[in-house]
Formats: C-alpha cells, structure tokens, sequence
C-alpha cells in the first residue's frame, strides 16, 4: 500500500494532467452524443417505422470491439482527440436513443388523448407530457452511456489522446501496479461520481408528480 501512495505522490503531475483529459473526453463525447440522440430519438418516436433503422445502425456500432472502432477510424481521421471523440460518441449513442425513443412511446395514450382533448398542440404535449413522463428513462439511458463512456475513454491512449489510459499503460509496461490502479482508481470514482450527479439532476428535473 505504501508503494501505490509513493506513486500517486511520485507522478501526481501525470495523473491530474491525465485526468483532466478523461474528463474532457468524457463530458464533451456525452454531451455531444446527448444532442444527437435525444433530438433523433423525439424523431423516431415520430416515424416509427424508422425506429428500427436507426436503432438497429447503433446497435450494430455497439457490437464492434472498443479497439477495433479506434483502429477503423485511425485510417480515416488520423491520430488523435477527434477519432477518440467520434469513437466514443458513436459508442454513447443507442443507451440514450433507445431510451429516449422508449421512454416517449411507452407514455400511455390515454393521457396524450386528454391532451388533445384540452386543445393541445403536438408540440405542447411532446413538452408538457411525453418529455417529462420520460425522463427518467432518458436519464437512465444518458446514466449508462456516461459509465460506458468514462471506461471506454482509458483506449483513447492507443490513438494518442491522452486521458487515464496512458497511466494504466505506462505501469502495465513497466510491470508496474502500482502505477496501473493509479490509473485504474479515478476512473472508477469518476464513473462512479458521474452517475451520482446526474442520479441527484434526474430527481431535481422530475416534476413532483412523476417522482410520486
């Protein structure tokens, strides 16, 4: 234990620096992909018959190895944070688009009738009932793709990112352990850290009624 505290201590300087690219990575990959399929995903809820299509597309990403994906794209984009960035987004993208495109379907018709009844505009009720009844899927689904996310982040080290990957790596070079869970720990703590603070925004933007 002494020795993981002395390499914490020793190379503090590449830790946080390290760390504060994961985090980069991390965030603006989940923000981007949040902006593309929650938007896509009110669509699909649309054109039903499309669902599949475009489900189907991100599905069939997420089945290709993490590696595999980094390699594929080095050929097209080169070396660097832009193929970690669409990597890892196109890998956030179907947990928020299949749980966007549930969420909105799964809201009962009956209170979309009484929405109409009232003399509600399609957008009023995609605002006013289908968005908040399914936010909590949404946010289940942004949750999970957060955790895939910062995991997936420690490869970006193979295309020259940077991030937590590159302690893990240098310490599994050196047959250094230490060094390998001084990389290992904080992306664990951030996965978890992040699923806590978006766990405590999903309970703040419920609207009370749902939350009952």
């Amino acid at each position: 234990m002494q020795i993981f505290f002395d390499t914490i201590v020793t190379r503090q300087d590449l830790i946080v620096e390290r760390a504060i690219e994961h985090l980069y990575l991390s965030f603006l990959a989940i923000a981007i992909a949040v902006l593309i399929s929650v938007p896509l995903g009110i669509y699909i809820s649309r054109k039903r018959k499309m669902a599949e299509f475009y489900i189907g597309i991100t599905a069939v990403f997420q089945t290709i190895p993490s590696l595999a994906l980094f390699g594929f794209l080095v050929p097209i984009l080169g070396i660097g944070t832009l193929t970690a960035l669409v990597a890892l987004i196109i890998y956030a993208l179907l947990p928020i688009l299949r749980n966007t495109y549930t969420g909105i379907i799964e809201v009962d018709e009956g209170i979309i009738e009484a929405g109409e009844g009232m003399g509600m505009t399609p957008r009023q009720i995609l605002l006013k009932i289908q968005l908040p009844l399914s936010l909590p899927f949404m946010m289940a689904g942004i949750r999970t793709a957060t955790v895939l996310t910062v995991g997936v982040v420690t490869l970006a080290t193979f295309v020259g990112a940077g991030g937590l990957g590159d302690v893990i790596w240098r310490g599994l070079q050196s047959w250094n352990n230490s060094l390998v869970l001084a990389g290992a720990i904080p992306v664990a703590l951030m996965a978890l850290f992040f699923d806590f603070v978006l766990k405590l925004l999903e309970k703040r933007v419920t609207p009370k009624g749902i939350k009952s």
